[in-house]
């Protein structure tokens, strides 16, 4: 797993984009809010999509 951090993540609004976006891109994935971070769970090529796809939706993720 790999956890990434997303400081832009400020609402539930934001949590639900995210959701969406990585759902959508067939992640397996946790969202916390409240530590303003997305877990993945997969293999590097996972992480980079994710990446890719937070980048679309506007959010900036680095790994943690």
């Amino acid at each position: 797993m790999t956890v990434l951090n997303v400081p832009g993540m400020h609402c539930d609004n934001c949590v639900k984009r995210i959701t969406d976006g990585l759902n959508a891109a067939g992640l397996t994935f946790t969202v916390s809010l409240d530590d303003k971070t997305v877990t993945i769970d997969g293999c590097e090529n996972c992480v980079k999509t994710a990446i890719s796809e937070l980048d679309d939706l506007g959010f900036e993720a680095t790994v943690k």
